[in-house]
């Protein structure tokens, strides 16, 4: 410690009470600085010796030994040191006292409690252990320090008789104070737990429920996806099914297709050995009228047509026309073979020497229907057809009562009895019966619109009777490199234009996708057609029965403009006539 804040302690002593008080007092030697009972306590923890030196000098009455004190003690304590000599000398006088004061002194015994950490004791029990063996012999003597009045007054009092129970009640309710602040600061603890603990169990309930969802949920999803795949392997069953029926249909049709062209050809056939039976039955009756009116100068010649071959062909016509009358059950043959039958009668006539003339009424082929018409053919039929540049043969209907007559019949739907959903080659060569719904085929089509200028007219019929027609200036196919792309010019009519919207387009079928749709047009109309995305007009579609119609598309046949998509029409008629008046 600073030697300038040393504590000096004084001691009054009274022998009237048990009660002894102990003021310390702080003193600032140099600076006159105040000091707390701490500094004090170190001050006597530091001269602990000078104090017990004291004592052992006053007890053995020597007068020496302070020698050993200046050693011991600092300069500025040399001060006490005379106090304590001072002390010592009343402690002689004392000593030589009256014995009642001694024996007074003996029976009185000091006793010291303090409430501070046993500074006190500590200091006062160094003393009376030191005077005890002096006490037996001669009575104590008071002494009293006197040092400089402190600058501050700050006395601490000690009762020195103060109970240990209450130091130690104060003590527990200290303990018990710190321990109430504790508990109550756990209880406050335990409540917010109990409170977090509270919304955590609605939190946890909360998740137990959404977990309880989200399973259930889980089950109705994975019930949904394995509907879904079962529904989705449905499907693709159904399509492969489809598929199926759809590759057994068109090998049924293409087999039919090949049927009926062979039909055809050998019907052709039949048709030009009848023509050439019939020319020569009628070669025949005409020699036998010149025999029989000029007897006399035909006998020679009479035997000039025996060796020739003609003469077995009658019994050859007569076999041919009991079997094929049955086959051909349709009016249009029978109208051909009445228009071919009927120039035996113009013989009858009186102009017989120009007879040979009416024997180029039937004969063909013809260049078109229009030119049918012009050489004689004014009845409605089939005819035997040769465009220009083409070195092939077709049968043609030939509409001669529309007006003005040569219409080339090139698409007819009337009753539905022809299924128009066929192949790329099938609708390339034609198909159908001439006298019902036949296509009369794109490469045919084509070479009869490319000869020159033609003109296209549909006729459409509802289901009520309503007739209408939509005529264009111009129709063309091109060949089959450009897969027959349409070209057709100026509307006109009362039906509306649903077929412009196709100008530019190539024919698309099942097999061939030439359209401008992601998917294949013909798959969802059912049909051929010059398809765009995908129709506005589909005259190749299923022809259902009442007009309106149910269906997933739009496969019936119809034109937009005229009735709308959803009524399938009830006959329909393509057909096309050279028009001078319209270039390419």
């Amino acid at each position: 410690m600073p030697l300038r804040q040393l504590a000096i302690p004084q001691i009054q002593m009274k022998r009237c009470s048990r009660i002894h008080t102990y003021k310390l007092l702080t003193y600032a030697e140099h600076k006159g600085q105040q000091v707390n009972n701490t500094a004090v306590y170190y001050w006597y923890k530091y001269n602990k010796e000078i104090i017990k030196s004291f004592h052992y000098f006053r007890n053995s009455h020597s007068g020496g030994g302070f020698g050993e004190l200046e050693k011991i003690m600092e300069p500025p304590s040399m001060v006490l040191l005379g106090l304590f000599v001072y002390g010592l000398a009343c402690g002689v006088q004392q000593t030589q006292g009256s014995p009642s004061d001694s024996s007074h002194g003996r029976d009185r015994t000091q006793e010291f409690e303090s409430s501070e950490d046993g500074l006190e004791r500590e200091f006062l029990y160094a003393g009376r252990s030191k005077r005890a063996p002096a006490d037996q012999q001669q009575d104590k003597c008071s002494y009293t320090f006197i040092v400089p009045q402190q600058k501050v007054t700050g006395a601490i009092c000690v009762n020195s008789k103060e109970p240990e129970a209450m130091l130690e009640n104060r003590v527990n309710k200290q303990e018990l104070e710190l321990l109430n602040v504790e508990l109550q600061k756990q209880k406050r603890q335990i409540e917010t737990l109990q409170q977090l603990v509270e919304v955590d169990g609605g939190i946890v309930n909360e998740v137990k429920l959404l977990r309880k969802e989200s399973r259930n949920m889980n089950s109705r999803v994975t019930q949904l996806y394995m509907q879904l795949l079962h529904e989705i392997i449905r499907k693709r069953d159904n399509a492969l099914e489809l598929a199926q029926m759809e590759n057994k249909i068109l090998n049924q049709t293409s087999e039919m297709q090949h049927l009926t062209s062979r039909y055809k050809d050998l019907e052709h056939k039949y048709q030009h050995l009848a023509s050439l039976a019939t020319n020569q039955s009628t070669l025949i009756a005409l020699l036998e009228e010149q025999c029989q009116s000029r007897p006399p100068p035909r006998h020679v010649p009479i035997p000039q047509p025996r060796p020739q071959p003609p003469p077995p062909s009658p019994p050859l016509i007569k076999p041919y026309q009991p079997p094929v009358l049955p086959r051909i059950n349709n009016p249009i043959s029978n109208e051909i073979q009445s228009d071919q039958k009927s120039p035996p009668l113009l013989p009858t006539m009186p102009a017989g020497t120009h007879s040979p003339s009416t024997t180029d009424k039937p004969s063909g082929p013809f260049k078109d229907c229009l030119q049918a018409l012009e050489d004689g053919h004014t009845a409605s039929g089939m005819c035997l057809v040769k465009p220009e540049n083409a070195n092939r043969l077709m049968q043609v209907w030939c509409d001669q009562r529309h007006d003005p007559g040569g219409w080339t019949v090139i698409q007819r739907r009337v009753d539905g009895s022809v299924n128009f959903f066929r192949n790329w080659e099938t609708y390339k060569q034609g198909f159908g019966n001439i006298d019902g719904e036949y296509w009369l085929g794109l490469e045919n089509i084509y070479w009869l619109t490319n000869q020159a200028n033609y003109k296209l007219l549909v006729t459409l019929e509802d289901w009520s009777g309503r007739k209408v027609f939509a005529e264009y200036a111009s129709f063309r196919v091109e060949p089959e490199a450009d897969f027959y792309k349409l070209r057709v010019g100026r509307y006109h009519g009362n039906a509306g234009d649903s077929l412009t919207w196709h100008n530019g387009k190539q024919f698309t079928t099942l097999d061939r996708d030439h359209d401008a749709y992601t998917g294949n047009c013909a798959h969802y109309q059912k049909g051929g057609w010059w398809y765009n995305s995908c129709a506005h007009s589909n005259l190749n579609g299923v022809w259902y029965r009442g007009g309106h119609y149910r269906s997933r598309y739009q496969d019936g046949v119809y034109w937009a403009e005229f009735r709308g998509g959803a009524y399938s029409l009830k006959k329909v008629v393509m057909m096309i006539r050279p028009n001078p008046n319209t270039f390419h």
